[in-house]
């Protein structure tokens, strides 16, 4: 299935049978990937009388029982309800869902602190002379599969300096998505800088963006212009797990 998409005033051709998944799988194990210390997703079938929810222990029909925390277990995407004292919903916040967005892939600089850190100067040579589109990926390096399985608690993983957060607002970002736990310091003290700075909140809390994490891309995924679709659950909730996908665009003359 093609699809011909205008993006100001640029026509590009798509193929949506061609999605590329950025989410990580959720699944029952301690396998997965896992962050601030949330218990890990399980499943387990509805008991009731002589029912059981299990077809691989007699059951008629798989009727489980699944309990997760969005923000610790897997790909998610999350509103300024995540840090607000008043209640805004993912539900409600992210009400389209297609967005022309850019990959971008970089080194997070080790600090003195020892701490790893995406920084503004880092961002602007990256995203100079480009277009900053609604949406923007990043990939930090280096990258491999164990992404896919690493237990972040206690491990400080890198993060982004509130300022280079404060930069892609500035440029019009409006959804911002990463492979990390958190666009903040695993244990800040709950400053939570980045995610201030990205949502303005409390002075002016911009409402209808968000921001996703824990996402994968492999490296054969090129930094470059895509099509992005975030899905989410309809949870009257701060977040949701999601699955972010991308289509690849081809510029038409």
């Amino acid at each position: 299935m093609k699809a011909t998409i205008q993006i100001d005033n640029q026509w590009y051709a798509t193929n949506l049978q061609e999605p590329i998944d950025l989410s990580i799988p959720l699944k029952e194990g301690m396998e997965n990937v896992n962050c601030f210390y949330a218990p890990p997703m399980q499943a387990e079938p509805v008991v009731a009388g002589d029912f059981i929810g299990s077809t691989a222990k007699g059951g008629p029909v798989n009727f489980l029982n699944v309990r997760i925390n969005p923000h610790g277990n897997g790909t998610h995407t999350e509103c300024v309800g995540h840090i607000a004292k008043e209640k805004y919903t993912i539900n409600k916040a992210l009400t389209t869902f297609m967005f022309p967005a850019r990959l971008i892939s970089v080194f997070p600089k080790k600090m003195d602190s020892g701490d790893r850190v995406i920084c503004k100067d880092q961002l602007e040579e990256l995203l100079e002379g480009n277009t900053i589109p609604e949406a923007l990926i990043i990939r930090t390096l280096p990258n491999d599969s164990l992404k896919l399985r690493t237990n972040y608690s206690g491990a400080n993983p890198p993060y982004i300096d509130q300022a280079a957060t404060a930069y892609l607002v500035e440029n019009g970002v409006n959804h911002l998505l990463v492979d990390l736990p958190s666009v903040d310091r695993e244990e800040d003290g709950g400053s939570l800088l980045s995610h201030k700075a990205f949502w303005k909140y409390p002075e002016t809390p911009r409402t209808n963006c968000t921001i996703s994490e824990l996402l994968f891309l492999p490296n054969e995924i090129k930094d470059g212009f895509y099509l992005l679709n975030i899905q989410i659950a309809s949870f009257e909730l701060d977040v949701s797990p999601s699955k972010p996908v991308l289509y690849k665009l081809v510029k038409m003359k």
